[in-house]
């Protein structure tokens, strides 16, 4: 029968694509409450919401917040505030095509500094993984009759870094802390300096129902719920593979966007959609060292 152990380390791939089915969903949610309050309003309501959520739905995690959970939880969470801001700076000063495709450059960028940086070995099958998932976004991003690379995608290559740069926090960190505790740490960090940021330059509220539907659906599933799912995961799994599973992110907000009618589905849409899935296949068939990443049973969170 399995242990604790091992059915964390079979269900966390499904979790994680899961998740990216949700960011996928939220990327068509948030298109137009964007449009009608500031980002880093959207922002901070979001996460100081998400945070809200998780502590209410287990307040003795306050308990838990003290020492190196709480300075770890800090750092990684300015670490996304500034990823999503440059994302953000990027995504208005470029085009939504080339956008995608920049900011997925965090496939190649964490594996990298998880080798450079915590000197884990990265596998054959992890780099085949990386190539097809960056072709894959390419095709998916990509417009061929208007690719231009400029400085304002810089930004957008200092986003992919930023959240390679978390990967790679989690991955050293998370295996040693409660997931739900850094978690709610995390959560917490970006929604204050946004909350800060946004009551600076006068704080607008979400306007009408559809705007605080987005909050609320993209505060509760693509933040709170998938954030946990995963920190919890990079304890369990390889962070390599993480990165590339989330990848199907660009999947499904293209399957979401085509079935909502605010796109057309493109033969090149298919191709790299066909891609990504092929990355995802290849670093989660089968090996001899699967478990290489998992921590022991007694860290798993409870």
């Amino acid at each position: 029968m399995p242990n604790s152990k091992s059915r964390a380390i079979r269900y966390a791939p499904l979790a994680l694509t899961a998740v990216a089915a949700v960011w996928g969903g939220a990327f068509v949610v948030m298109k137009d409450a964007i449009e009608s309050q500031p980002i880093v309003d959207f922002l901070g309501t979001r996460f100081v919401i998400a945070a809200l959520v998780m502590i209410a739905a287990k307040p003795s995690v306050l308990k838990q917040i003290r020492g190196s959970l709480l300075w770890q939880g800090l750092v990684l969470g300015t670490l996304m505030t500034i990823a999503y801001y440059t994302q953000t700076v990027g995504l208005k000063m470029t085009t939504a095509a080339i956008s995608g495709f920049v900011t997925g450059l965090y496939v190649v960028i964490s594996p990298l500094l998880i080798w450079l940086l915590l000197k884990i070995k990265v596998s054959g099958k992890i780099w085949i993984g990386v190539a097809l998932s960056l072709a894959g976004l390419g095709f998916i991003s990509i417009n061929p009759q208007n690719f231009s690379f400029e400085w304002p995608q810089l930004w957008l290559v200092a986003c992919a870094f930023f959240f390679s740069l978390h990967i790679a926090g989690l991955a050293k960190w998370s295996p040693k802390q409660d997931a739900y505790a850094l978690t709610v740490v995390q959560l917490a960090t970006v929604g204050v300096i946004n909350m800060v940021w946004a009551g600076a330059q006068g704080y607008h509220a979400p306007v009408g129902t559809f705007g605080w539907f987005a909050i609320l659906f993209t505060a509760v599933f693509s933040t709170a719920i998938a954030f946990f799912v995963q920190t919890w995961a990079q304890g369990v799994m390889d962070s390599s593979r993480v990165a590339i599973l989330l990848t199907s992110e660009t999947v499904f907000a293209a399957l979401i966007s085509v079935g909502s009618g605010q796109e057309v589905l493109k033969l090149q849409t298919l191709i790299g959609g066909a891609l990504i899935v092929g990355a995802m296949l290849v670093v989660e068939w089968p090996g001899k060292n699967r478990t290489s990443m998992a921590l022991p049973v007694e860290n798993l969170p409870h």
